[in-house]
């Protein structure tokens, strides 16, 4: 009997290390096992997946990933956080407001990073943006200079009436959408909001207010923002410029200006954290909240076609801090 158990023991053995696959076995061989739930893909999310995995590339760490992507829906975000706790995930990072509030919901023991969020206070996932003793959340924000944006947009278009399309089942969006309210309500300007719940309402829901505003203005929502191509498309339709505060997703659109965060540098941030928290062992929640403010971190478009067309011309001035000019078709970036 004695001869069975130790010989039913080995194959148990054997078979768990040709599966592997394993949190226990990433931990005995120095592999990180770092699970990634991104809300959906998109030009954004997906740069913050690269960024991470590029930096982390270039650290001594042992690294292997499980990514998992919510198409949007909040019930598989919460399915994930699940997979991964099955997993025994070392890390664990949410790319997006609702899949990193689904991981802090379920893991208190490991380190929880959040990606591209725009107020992790205001999504609960952080009690301050300076420092959480004791806590093992912490992440990159994405929060945009939201008034700035609808400032230049108005100051090239002279637009008066700002059409944005916003998601209202989405914590990130509600915040954005009542930024560019204030920022609206500071210029004397009219914000012209409709709310969409998936991506998929947003041709008709833009199409809804198009005919009553001067221009339009789309935050980094991600289920609008995932819908870039239909917005651009209404927009060039009705001879309406566009400005993006994302501007991964405009290549190859008529977007007339885009500013914001190349995400790239949001997915490097974030392999950084890992790094001090995993080989460091630095605590989480001793970081705060990261914010990028490094000029480098962001980026300005401008669509010199498109302006044409629609009857603007930009002012040198802007022009001289561009990140990217588009004209005659060619794209120059400088």
């Amino acid at each position: 009997m004695k001869k069975f158990i130790a010989l039913f023991m080995m194959l148990i053995a054997a078979f768990t290390l040709a599966a592997g696959g394993s949190g226990e076995t990433a931990a005995d061989d120095g592999t990180v096992l770092i699970g990634v739930s991104k809300l959906l893909s998109h030009a954004a999310l997906d740069a913050v997946e690269v960024g991470m995995q590029d930096y982390l590339a270039t650290t001594d760490m042992q690294v292997r990933y499980d990514f998992q992507n919510a198409n949007g829906d909040i019930s598989t975000a919460a399915s994930i956080a699940q997979q991964f706790d099955s997993e025994d995930c070392d890390v664990v990072v949410g790319i997006g407001t609702a899949s990193a509030q689904a991981l802090a919901n379920v893991f208190t023991d490991i380190p929880v990073l959040f990606a591209a969020v725009t107020d992790p206070v205001d999504a609960g996932l952080v009690a301050s943006n300076e420092s959480n003793p004791g806590l093992n959340v912490t992440g990159v924000s994405d929060m945009n200079p939201v008034l700035e944006q609808i400032k230049l947009l108005h100051e090239i278009t002279g637009a008066t009436r700002i059409g944005n399309v916003y998601s209202s089942g989405e914590q990130n969006g509600v915040v954005l959408m009542e930024q560019a309210q204030a920022a609206c309500d500071e210029l004397g300007l009219e914000l012209v909001p409709v709310a969409v719940s998936n991506s998929s309402e947003v041709r008709t829901a833009l199409q809804s207010i198009i005919d009553r505003v001067d221009a339009v203005y789309i935050a980094t929502d991600n289920n609008v923002i995932s819908a870039i191509a239909t917005i651009d498309d209404v927009c060039n339709s009705a001879g309406v410029p566009l400005f993006s505060a994302d501007p991964s997703g405009i290549d190859g659109l008529e977007c007339m200006i885009a500013w914001g965060f190349n995400y790239y540098s949001i997915g490097t941030a974030t392999g950084r954290l890992i790094e001090d928290i995993v080989v460091n062992g630095a605590n989480p929640g001793d970081f705060g909240t990261v914010f990028l403010t490094d000029p480098a971190d962001f980026e300005l478009w401008f669509n010199l076609d498109t302006a044409k067309k629609l009857g603007y011309t930009i002012p040198q001035e802007y022009l001289d801090t561009a990140a990217v000019i588009i004209e005659n078709g060619v794209k120059t970036e400088r």
